[in-house]
C-alpha cells in the first residue's frame, strides 16, 4: 500500500493520480488503479445535493471514511477535513485523529500553514490546499491572476511546506504560478484546473463520470456519460413493470 512518504518521494519523477470517493463499491473499483483515493467534501454537492461543502458533518465525512476504506486496502486515504472543524489546534487533532480511526491515512487542510504544522508534529500526515479553496470561497473564479495574489498564493505553497505537508493541491490557478510553485516547493503538488506542470492531477469522481448534472468547468474532462446510462435503465425498468415484462415467469419462484 502506498504511504504519505511514498507519495512524496514521487515528485518530478512519475505523475500522481487522485480521486474521490466517498462509498465502498466505487473505491474497491479504483483501488490501486489510483494513487491516492480522496474523501472529499465535495460529497456534500455531488452525494447529499448541499448547494457548497460547508454544511458536510464530520459525521457525513467519517461514515464516507469508512465506507471507502472497507474497499480501498491498496491506496493511501485522504479524509477532506470539513468546514469549521480545524479552527483550533485541540479541535483540529480531535478531529484528525477520528478519520484515522475510520480508516484514512492523511487529512487534508485548506490553507492554515499552523494547524498544518501542529498536525504534522502530533503524527498525523497532511495534504494542503490553496488557491480555490471552497470552504472560504463564494465565486467559483481562477485565483492569482493579478501579481499581488500570486505572491500570495506562492507564500502560502511555501508556508505549507516548510509546515510538513506531504502533498499540496493546486485548485483554479494559472498555469505559470503552479509551475513556479512546483519548482519551487519540496513536495509534490497535485492540480484541479492548475495546468499541465503539476507532479499530478485530482479530479471529483462524480464528474468525471457525467453524474453531477451540467456542472463542466473548462478544467474538466468527462470520461464517460453514467448519468445517462442510468436514466436510461430507470426508464427501461419503469417500462417493463408497467407493461408487465417484469418480472416474467423466469423470474418468478415456483
Amino acid at each position: 500500500m502506498k504511504t504519505a512518504q511514498d507519495i512524496k518521494s514521487m515528485k518530478s519523477k512519475q505523475k500522481m493520480v487522485m480521486l474521490t470517493a466517498y462509498d465502498f463499491p466505487t473505491a474497491k473499483l479504483m483501488d490501486g488503479i489510483v494513487d491516492i483515493i480522496l474523501v472529499g467534501d465535495s460529497l456534500g454537492m455531488v452525494v447529499l445535493g448541499y448547494e457548497n461543502t460547508t454544511k458536510v458533518t464530520m459525521d457525513d465525512m467519517l461514515r464516507a471514511t469508512s465506507a471507502v476504506a472497507r474497499g480501498a486496502k491498496n491506496t493511501l486515504i485522504v479524509g477532506d477535513m470539513p468546514f469549521g472543524t480545524y479552527e483550533s489546534e485541540e479541535d483540529a487533532l480531535r478531529n484528525a485523529k477520528l478519520f484515522l480511526e475510520a480508516g484514512a491515512h492523511a487529512v487534508k487542510v485548506e490553507k492554515k500553514p499552523e494547524i498544518a504544522e501542529f498536525l504534522v508534529k502530533n503524527g498525523i500526515e497532511v495534504m494542503g490546499h490553496i488557491g480555490l479553496t471552497p470552504q472560504t470561497i463564494t465565486t467559483f473564479k481562477v485565483q492569482g491572476k493579478d501579481k499581488e495574489s500570486a505572491d500570495k498564493i506562492l507564500q502560502e505553497a511555501i508556508a505549507l511546506d516548510k509546515a510538513g505537508c506531504f502533498s499540496l493541491v493546486l485548485e483554479c490557478i494559472p498555469l505559470t504560478l503552479a509551475k513556479t510553485i512546483t519548482e519551487k516547493i519540496s513536495i509534490p503538488t497535485i492540480g484541479i484546473g492548475a495546468g499541465v506542470h503539476c507532479d499530478g492531477q485530482v479530479l471529483v469522481t462524480n464528474d468525471i463520470l457525467g453524474l453531477y448534472g451540467d456542472f463542466k468547468p473548462k478544467f474538466l474532462k468527462r470520461y464517460a456519460e453514467i448519468g445517462n446510462e442510468m436514466k436510461k435503465a430507470f426508464e427501461e425498468f419503469a417500462k417493463d413493470v408497467r407493461e408487465e415484462r417484469f418480472p416474467s415467469d423466469g423470474q418468478s419462484f415456483h
